[in-house]
């Protein structure tokens, strides 16, 4: 995966805890082997090479505190100096001895190598340390083994929740961002609505009643109007969208640009994300209402569709400047068994738990449908 500056961050921070283990394990380095300093065959070999460890982790510390220079050959040298320690053990102390000169101290790399290559690194580091511990050794007792599973185990899980750390902090930063994005869509999508959609919408509206050259004018406005609308819900579709969920408001907004009927569509300024079902559904009982629409009104009839989301539900209304529907029409209809609206409209909002009205008269005939959110 990328590393992004989020994850080279938490690196940042972990090798600054390090640096701190480091410190504390090369003073129980050193103090132990004064300790012990009677098991030394050779102390001077020991005194030196605890001297060099002590030098190491000094600079290793330097070294790891620039991100630049932890390259690969900084932490190959910084485990081969530990494996070349615990190797000459058996000569500067005697072939039984019982505890490796750094003892701990390798620590340091084992978890470098964690840190940087994660849980791979830190099991391939605990795997030479565990070999170069036990080789040498003429007999294995409980202790011994006991420190070697430790590195077997600790490696990896160390590695790994390292892994584990930086995954967390791109995908925050990923998070911030698209919230980010999101709300500056947001703020736009508001702008443009309380500005040019509106001044579009007037454009039309007054457009179609002056007549004439000014009707042109109109069509034109209220087709910039759905053009500019339909751009703004597709980028909102496509940036917060995501998984099995489907922005409902950008739906409608589709389906009206590509109906027969003249249609204008105002939805909230931001998407309404609901389950994919619902946006189907509830797209689908929308178009059926602009189907009537075309029938009933013809090719001059004009819809108009306005969607507005609660905390619980969204209502859609859909309304129309057609002949009405007269009293009685559609519960004959019902009776007689011609279940058209009753299937396409009532049937698919009721079977999502909502609801769905209609009112009609010589102004033409609306119809409310809401549906819930959850």
């Amino acid at each position: 995966m990328p590393r992004t500056d989020s994850a080279v961050a938490v690196e940042d921070r972990l090798h600054a805890a390090l640096a701190i283990v480091r410190v504390v394990v090369t003073v129980n380095m050193v103090g132990l082997n004064a300790y012990r300093r009677d098991n030394f065959d050779h102390p001077r070999t020991g005194l030196a090479i605890v001297v060099a460890l002590a030098l190491w982790t000094a600079v290793a510390i330097w070294l790891y505190r620039d991100r630049a220079r932890r390259t690969p050959p900084l932490l190959v040298a910084d485990l081969a100096i530990a494996l070349a320690a615990m190797a000459v053990t058996p000569w500067a102390k005697s072939p039984d001895f019982h505890a490796t000169i750094p003892g701990f101290w390798v620590m340091g790399a084992l978890l470098a190598w964690a840190i940087h290559w994660h849980w791979r690194g830190g099991l391939v580091a605990a795997v030479l340390i565990a070999a170069a511990d036990l080789l040498p050794r003429t007999e294995v007792d409980q202790g011994n083994y006991g420190n070697v599973f430790l590195v077997l185990i600790g490696g990896p899980v160390v590695g790994f929740m390292c892994e584990s750390l930086q995954r967390m902090a791109r995908e925050r930063d990923a998070a911030e961002r698209a919230a980010a994005a999101a709300e500056e869509r947001t703020r736009l999508a508001r702008a443009v609505h309380d500005g040019v959609l509106q001044v579009l919408a007037m454009t039309q509206r007054r457009g179609a009643a002056a007549g004439a050259e000014w009707a042109d004018l109109g069509r034109l406005a209220g087709e910039q109007e759905r053009s500019l609308r339909s751009l703004i819900r597709q980028q909102d579709t496509v940036a917060v969208g995501a998984g099995d969920r489907v922005d409902l408001a950008g739906a409608l907004d589709a389906m009206a640009t590509a109906h027969p009927v003249r249609v204008e569509v105002a939805t909230p300024g931001g998407a309404v994300l609901v389950d994919a079902r619902v946006a189907e559904e509830t797209v689908a009982a929308v178009r059926a209402c602009l189907d009537n629409v075309l029938a009933h009104g013809g090719d001059g009839a004009s819809a108009w569709v306005l969607a507005e989301a609660g905390r619980d539900e969204i209502t859609v209304s859909v309304r129309d400047d057609g002949p009405g529907i007269d009293e009685g029409r559609l519960a004959a209809a019902e009776a007689e068994g011609r279940l058209g609206v009753v299937s396409s409209i009532r049937g698919r909002v009721e079977e999502l738990g909502g609801t769905a009205r209609v009112e009609s008269g010589e102004w033409g005939t609306e119809w409310v449908l809401s549906v819930p959110l959850a």
